[in-house]
């Protein structure tokens, strides 16, 4: 199967919607794609690895390569926490014959969307609920009460803005969630 190598899979949620699931679960279904890896200036997780889940860079160094327009999108998240996705991370796929899967915030979605109209699906993962949300934020047990409610802030505010993408997919059960996104996913490779 040969592949417009200059295809972009977008996957984009509120926090704790499952974006990060239903991308892994992509990515093992589709030889085809790669993840992309954003530049992050927060501190890494425990459990996170730099230049796997993402390039944690200082703040400094951040707004350097916004000046030097390094950036395909890049947001102020959260105060004082830039995420961004690197265009030599985009080129870095498609140079080894992949497509770039960017699992972003909903602004950062759009952002690419319009610098890269041609050849792109984008996923809007919908959560339930609000209240489904806020549960599966505090079960993550990584996430404060005053972050978990900005979290919940966000999450409301983003999701008026699903229309704007490609498709939405539902996720009140993972499993369905990632039948569904496997479909659109290849139909878009397929296309």
């Amino acid at each position: 199967m040969e592949i417009n190598h200059q295809k972009i899979l977008i996957v984009t949620a509120p926090s704790g919607a499952g974006k990060t699931s239903i991308t892994h679960y992509l990515m093992k279904e589709f030889p085809a794609l790669m993840f992309s890896v954003s530049a992050a200036t927060r501190e890494a997780r425990p459990v996170e690895k730099d230049g796997v889940d993402y390039y944690f860079i200082g703040m400094e160094v951040f707004k350097q390569k916004i000046k030097d327009k390094e950036f395909a999108e890049w947001e102020m998240v959260y105060e004082g926490k830039y995420y961004g996705t690197l265009k030599s991370e985009l080129q870095r796929i498609w140079a080894m014959n992949k497509v770039p899967v960017l699992e972003l915030d909903v602004k950062g979605a759009i952002h690419v969307q319009q610098q890269y109209p041609i050849n792109t699906l984008s996923i809007f993962v919908e959560p339930p609920s609000v209240d489904e949300l806020k549960i599966r934020l505090q079960g993550r047990g990584t996430e404060t009460v005053e972050s978990i409610q900005a979290r919940i802030n966000k999450a409301a505010y983003e999701i008026s803005f699903k229309d704007q993408f490609d498709k939405v997919v539902v996720n009140d059960n993972l499993e369905n969630a990632c039948a569904k996104a496997k479909q659109l996913v290849s139909d878009f490779l397929n296309s």
